[in-house]
């Protein structure tokens, strides 16, 4: 029941930051949008931090059960990779246009 518990809290948190925060940040005016995109940016990098702050004070602090402990630890490591993907993206240091490039070289050779 823990287990399930804290998958069910990681993945309304996850929900959250890719799903709501963005939808809450934006705002359309006649189809344009009018809202800060690094706003969002932030908001979800922060998000990420906390969550998984939170996992590791969860992990150290008010878990007991080994499985549980180690389920936190590892939604703790998800959240870590994810922000450090969120932050290479945001910094431009993470692109697609290594695929792009592969993709328009696979064309002009086939």
């Amino acid at each position: 029941m823990k287990r399930f518990l804290l998958i069910l809290i990681n993945g309304a948190v996850l929900a959250l930051l890719f799903i709501g925060i963005p939808e809450a940040t934006r705002a359309d005016v006649v189809g344009y949008q009018i809202s800060k995109g690094p706003t969002a940016r932030l908001l979800i990098l922060y998000g990420l931090g906390a969550a998984a702050a939170a996992n590791v004070l969860a992990a150290l602090l008010l878990i007991k059960d080994r499985k549980v402990r180690v389920l936190a630890w590892e939604w703790a490591g998800i959240f870590v990779a994810l922000g450090l993907l969120q932050y290479a993206i945001y910094r431009g240091y993470y692109n697609f246009g290594w695929l792009k490039h592969c993709l328009l070289w696979l064309q002009a050779h086939l």
